[in-house]
């Protein structure tokens, strides 16, 4: 390594738990977090949305530490990538510059970046759209960024209000980036697989109460079962 702040990338997040989580959103795993002392339950701050609403990203997080725009550690993260990691940005939500552009985040995707995930500003919004890579960050701003080093790589960082160790669950949609600690990501999932169950069930109710009350007929109870205990309490 060319400085000892670089670490070596962590270990993939296996194929049948990214498959598992890919039928989850990102507030299904913040709720799947409840009750476990993972501070903020693991959601980045409001401001970090997607550059496009269609856009979705699922992988292991690769760290990367730096500030005052400055992107040279992000280019040596970039280059040392490999596929199915998500590129986690600490940028300190520095917001005079942008750290990354369409050059950039097209790099990220040709070494098989899954996405990009900063605490700061990019540039490029257009191209970034034509691009597909899933980009979410604090904003736009068109000044270019700086470049001194050396930042760390792959240590742990606070993104956004997370702590995100190398290695972690990194997801993000329409709402957001969620961060599930590696240690945690069996646990989180069947509590967040337990939670899609219950909403399905919530949303048949839901409809059967709508199509009830358009034909006229007995409408069935809509409030969920804690309602009526929280109401008997």
């Amino acid at each position: 390594m060319i400085n000892e702040n670089y670490k070596l990338l962590p270990e993939l997040i296996t194929e049948d738990i990214i498959e598992r989580v890919s039928k989850l959103s990102t507030a299904l795993l913040c709720d799947g977090m409840n009750g476990m002392g993972i501070f903020r339950n693991g959601c980045m701050d409001a401001s970090m949305m997607p550059v496009d609403s269609s856009m979705r990203v699922i992988g292991t997080a690769c760290t990367v530490c730096t500030e005052d725009g400055d992107n040279f550690p992000i280019h040596v993260a970039i280059y040392q990538g490999k596929p199915g990691y998500v590129l986690v940005v600490d940028g300190k939500a520095y917001t005079e510059r942008a750290y990354m552009g369409d050059l950039m985040i097209g790099a990220a995707k040709a070494v098989g970046f899954n996405g990009v995930v900063i605490d700061g500003y990019v540039r490029d919004k257009e191209g970034l759209k034509e691009l597909g890579l899933p980009v979410y960050s604090k904003g736009f701003m068109q000044r270019s960024p700086d470049k001194k080093g050396p930042g760390k790589i792959n240590t742990p960082v606070n993104c956004a209000g997370v702590e995100v160790n190398p290695g972690d669950l990194v997801v993000g949609d329409y709402d957001g980036v969620t961060v599930v600690p590696r240690e945690h990501i069996l646990e989180v999932l069947e509590k967040a697989e337990k939670k899609a169950e219950y909403e399905m069930k919530r949303q048949e109710t839901i409809v059967e109460y709508a199509k009830c009350r358009i034909e006229g007929k007995k409408l069935p109870d809509i409030a969920p079962s804690w309602v009526t205990e929280m109401l008997k309490k």
